[in-house]
């Protein structure tokens, strides 16, 4: 692989090393030869983004350091079977580029498509003033948000004080200290009572524990903080909820992706609406839910 001369080249050489390891996937690709494409390009300073037309770049030159570099990473990645992401240092999600390492997990969030599409345009009044990303690890959903709304002010919260370490890397990146706003906190625990949303986006950790305990090998270099939501899932999405009315406006919204867990979250909140979203990955792991109906739950 190091001998390989072209990206085109060094993309054939790692595929197939990639794909003889029998990797797992799903932290942003979906087979060998995608991350593949991505490790080359990385290394070759181009962006994620140019995947799609890969093979417009297979020509192109690479150095005899570059292509020892794509070969140490391919064997990086063979060997600890940690996410390409934590490989490169880097995660993209709807076409922008995130820092990450192994204190947080790595960004692929449903909602991240909802907030790119303006999907969520339909179920708010006006164009939010005040925005929360709850547990909100890389800062990735807060950006999106923050760049979505312009004239939004945007509070990002998470109770891993390396999460939000990460997330800084990330607010920087993208010049937002001064609408971005990092809260260390458990939940709403170090949330004032006048902290008031009119939008609050929430990827918890909902991972039921029999899953927790079959996840490959890739998954299982995540924080565990981050994905472990108890026996159903639900663990920490019956707290967010049910002190969320005391923080959404009177017209606020809920976003909140649960994956697979759609039958656990409605065998939980058996009487509370929710409306599913479908998106390209999934058909119903992020719903939409309205102030009036989570004081309807949850406030006597």
């Amino acid at each position: 692989m190091s001998s390989a001369r072209t990206l085109g080249a060094a993309w054939a050489l790692s595929a197939q090393a990639l794909k003889a390891a029998n990797l797992d996937y799903g932290h942003g690709c979906a087979s060998a030869e995608d991350e593949a494409a991505w490790l080359v390009l990385h290394v070759a300073g181009l962006a994620a983004t140019e995947a799609p037309s890969f093979a417009e770049h297979a020509e192109q030159a690479l150095s005899p350091e570059q292509a020892q570099r794509v070969h140490a990473l391919t064997v990086q990645r063979m060997t600890t079977r940690q996410p390409m992401a934590y490989v490169l240092g880097e995660a993209w999600l709807v076409g922008l580029r995130f820092a990450v390492d192994p204190r947080v997990i790595v960004p692929r969030s449903f909602i991240a498509e909802l907030l790119d599409e303006g999907a969520l345009d339909p179920w708010l009044m006006e164009p939010p003033r005040r925005v929360l990303d709850m547990c909100c690890g890389s800062g990735c959903l807060a950006i999106l948000a923050a760049l979505a709304w312009e004239e939004a002010e945007v509070d990002a919260a998470d109770l891993s004080p390396d999460a939000l370490a990460v997330a800084e890397i990330n607010r920087r990146h993208y010049a937002l200290q001064t609408r971005l706003h990092l809260l260390a906190s458990d939940l709403w625990d170090a949330f004032a009572p006048s902290q008031v949303y009119d939008l609050v986006l929430c990827n918890p950790p909902y991972v039921p524990t029999a899953s927790m305990q079959t996840l490959p090998e890739e998954y299982r270099h995540e924080p565990s903080l981050a994905l472990a939501g108890g026996a159903d899932g639900m663990d920490l999405v019956r707290r967010f909820l049910q002190r969320s009315p005391a923080h959404l406006s009177d017209h606020g919204v809920v976003v909140l992706e649960v994956g697979n867990e759609r039958a656990a979250f409605e065998a939980t909140f058996p009487s509370l609406p929710a409306i599913w979203l479908e998106t390209e990955l999934h058909a119903e792991g992020v719903c939409v839910l309205l102030a009036h109906d989570l004081r309807e739950a949850f406030v006597a």
